[in-house]
């Protein structure tokens, strides 16, 4: 028994000094493994910054096309606009030039004219012409007199005490013609409004 004691006494020494040496070599391979697993593991991150970089790239490039484009439609579009005003004019001025000939034609005459009822009905013949032509363009006078008052197409400019009880909240008189083009009241009309 005591020859037991003493070989337990000698392998316990030895057991510990495997274990510290087990250990010894398991810290060495874990600080070996350590930065191998450092640089795994900072091999990922890099990546994801690398790839995310690559993004704002591409996303900036993306914006800066777009701003560009933009820009190119704006000019484009003003552009447009301005032709687009040009030519319009430009049909609404063709329209009228028969008008103001007509008018040169009767202002050279009207020294020369004995007639007054010929200068009056080469007046009324200018006048009609003219009216066609804006009927022709979508302009249309907007009613006024003995109409009911509407804010929408009728500017007060006085009022007066209505002639008859019938007379309230209407158009008594029409101070200036009123004007829409399609839809739009391009002028107002000016009215005198019964109270």
């Amino acid at each position: 028994m005591a020859e037991d004691s003493q070989n337990k006494a000698q392998e316990q020494p030895q057991a510990e000094d495997n274990l510290q040496q087990d250990n010894a070599g398991q810290t060495a391979e874990n600080q070996q493994a350590a930065p191998q697993e450092t640089a795994a593991a900072d091999n990922p991150a890099a990546d994801k910054i690398a790839a995310l970089k690559q993004q704002i790239e591409q996303l900036n490039d993306k914006y800066l096309r777009l701003t560009a484009e933009y820009d190119n439609f704006r000019k484009r579009t003003i552009k447009e606009k301005a032709e687009i005003k040009t030519f319009a004019t430009t049909d609404i001025v063709v329209g009228l030039l028969p008008v103001v000939d007509d008018f040169e034609r009767a202002i050279a005459h009207i020294n020369e004219a004995a007639d007054v009822d010929a200068l009056r009905q080469g007046v009324e013949l200018i006048f009609k012409k003219f009216n066609e032509f804006l009927t022709k363009s979508g302009v249309t006078p907007i009613p006024a007199t003995g109409e009911v008052f509407d804010t929408d197409l009728h500017e007060a400019i006085t009022k007066m005490p209505a002639p008859e009880p019938d007379m309230k909240g209407k158009i008594f008189d029409c101070v200036e013609k009123g004007y829409r083009l399609g839809d739009k009241v391009i002028r107002f009309a000016k009215v005198v409004v019964c109270e």
